[in-house]
């Protein structure tokens, strides 16, 4: 099958062409003849790097009115990066309609500039949420005169806090539109919004909701907490030629990490949200060139980044929900290529994985950390297969011959190949030499027999069932905050969530940075609970929690009373 079969006209059909995609693929196969119908509302489901723009950016450009210049489409998209990359890719499917004309307006830039864009003429706006509210608001975009709107990357907008925002634009927008809704994953909120603003909709799933791609391997390391980054630079000398991205939990963790990889001769660059603007374009661009090998990025940072080629994804520390987890690994193994998707853990991280395989039908493969002296053959074996590769330009290096064969006079082939590979080794062999196994055993030492219940496991003995990680053992932490000031806060997350203290310590130490000594008392009950911190510590906690999501659901926080908690109360509030 090609794409004139599917119905598209022959312009698009030599663009697509000419872009050196000979057949759709299956989400364009899927999407592209019901879209090009118009005669209900869109649901598609597939992973980033799919097709997703095609399916839906071809129809779309065949459907505008080239009589008509003014904005007839909404594409709303999360962030800065992906409106580019989608501007972009539609203008070429329209190279050869020269009265199609796409803008993209986000947050962060001139508005002026880009008022006056929209006034010049355009049928199609890529835009965030938030800057098409702002011109809306100023009359620019008149949402009367829309008749496609195009939700991308719908749980990552949600993720990033813009349910208000779409649901302001959307209802502004007339009855008869047609709505097309495409998403990586299906999480509630995406499902609310499904069922609120598409009339009758199409649904098309390419693989599975919230699943990986089928492309994308899966592996984890078990390492012991102490050994995380060097575990990490193991991997990363054991894949030479990785193109990658390393994620983390919190800015602090991104920052520090790619620090420490530049400090020791590693290509990073770090991603998070204290950036600016010019400073994360310049990463980005740098990136996208493969100017840099190393990527090192927060969750919000990356979501939205579209950047072919990526061979890696390492996790360096779990995320907590599988929704997270699949947007991640979802970076690699785009356009049909494959991809590996590596995460380090602890031994008590090993439910965390069976959840994961559970919820994604996904399978994990137990793999161990090379050993010092693998990873040294494997970089001599690589950097030597690139030299005898590299195309000798005689006339350009004939001149200084004379003078190289002077200096290895007295040398022997033997002899200057391995002078080459010390000079070039030396640090990494060195590094090596004594390096030990820094394998860990799938589950630690002393903590006696567990059995499975529910993603948790339960020690035998008198314990209640508590999630293993590293912050369930806090005993009596109110003791801490004896004689200080202290803020209570509401979440409404409680035992029916599966959430013990060890969770809501870890939720507000990974989001703000604080650390676990400045948690005071933590009340679980069955649907919410309390916890208090420091008073000075308060506002970070109440900014870095506004946003945040346990186990792909939205967190609700909010300063609390110190009395006792009307349960009725709180469950309402929830």
């Amino acid at each position: 099958m090609d794409f004139r079969t599917l119905g598209l006209r022959d312009e698009l059909a030599r663009a697509v062409e000419s872009l050196g995609f000979d057949s759709p693929m299956p989400i364009q196969e899927k999407a592209i003849p019901y879209l090009l119908s118009g005669e209900r509302d869109f649901v598609g489901l597939a992973q980033t790097g799919t097709g997703k723009t095609g399916a839906y950016g071809l129809p779309l450009i065949q459907a505008m009115d080239l009589q008509v210049s003014r904005p007839q489409a909404i594409i709303l998209c999360p962030t800065r990066e992906l409106c580019l990359q989608i501007t972009g890719d539609l203008k070429n499917f329209a190279k050869y309609m020269e009265e199609i004309r796409v803008v993209a307006v986000y947050g962060g830039a001139d508005i002026a500039k880009q008022i006056r864009t929209v006034k010049n003429g355009v049928q199609i706006i890529v835009a965030t949420p938030g800057r098409l509210l702002d011109l809306m608001n100023r009359k620019v975009v008149k949402p009367s005169q829309v008749t496609h709107a195009i939700l991308d990357e719908a749980d990552e907008m949600l993720n990033m806090g813009f349910q208000q925002d779409i649901d302001t634009i959307l209802a502004a927008l007339p009855p008869s539109r047609q709505t097309w809704l495409f998403s990586a994953t299906m999480p509630r909120g995406v499902a609310a919004i499904a069922r609120t603003y598409l009339r009758d909709p199409v649904e098309v799933t390419v693989g599975g909701r919230n699943q990986s791609s089928r492309d994308i391997s899966h592996s984890c390391y078990t390492i012991q907490e102490k050994n995380r980054y060097p575990a990490l630079k193991r991997i990363l000398d054991f894949c030479p030629d990785m193109f990658g991205l390393v994620f983390c939990r919190t800015r602090r963790d991104t920052q520090n990490i790619a620090e420490a990889l530049v400090a020791d001769g590693y290509n990073a660059e770090a991603l998070h949200g204290d950036l600016s603007q010019p400073q994360r374009d310049q990463v980005m661009g740098k990136f996208r060139r493969k100017a840099v090998q190393v990527l090192v990025a927060t969750d919000v940072a990356a979501r939205g980044l579209d950047v072919d080629d990526i061979t890696h994804v390492i996790h360096y520390t779990l995320p907590d929900d599988q929704e997270s987890y699949t947007h991640r690994s979802g970076r690699t193994a785009r356009a049909g290529k494959q991809g590996q998707s590596m995460a380090l853990i602890t031994p008590r991280d090993k439910y965390r994985i069976h959840a994961l395989e559970k919820r994604g039908n996904i399978k994990f493969r137990f793999d161990s950390l090379p050993q010092g002296r693998d990873i040294c053959e494997k970089q001599i074996t690589c950097m030597a297969e690139k030299i005898a590769k590299i195309e000798v330009r005689e006339e350009d290096i004939a001149q200084y011959m004379p003078a190289i064969f002077e200096a290895f006079d007295g040398l022997d082939r033997e002899d200057i190949i391995k002078r080459m590979v010390s000079t070039e080794f030396t640090r990494m062999l060195d590094y090596y030499r004594n390096a030990g196994d820094i394998n860990a055993s799938s589950m630690p030492k002393n903590q006696g027999n567990y059995e499975k219940k529910g993603g948790y496991e339960r020690k035998s003995g008198p314990s209640s069932y508590q999630q293993r990680d590293k912050y369930s053992k806090t005993s009596k932490p109110k003791a801490r905050l004896r004689g200080k000031k202290t803020q209570r806060f509401f979440i409404n997350r409680g035992r029916l969530d599966k959430v013990n203290e060890g969770t809501i310590v870890r939720l507000i130490c990974d989001n703000s940075g604080i650390k676990s000594h400045s948690i005071g008392q933590i009340d679980l009950n069955r649907e919410f609970s309390f916890f208090e911190v420091e008073q000075s510590l308060a506002p970070r906690i109440l900014r870095s929690l506004s946003n945040a999501t346990l186990d792909g659901k939205a967190l609700q926080i909010r300063e609390a009373d110190e009395r006792k908690p009307n349960n009725k109360a709180e469950r309402q509030a929830a």
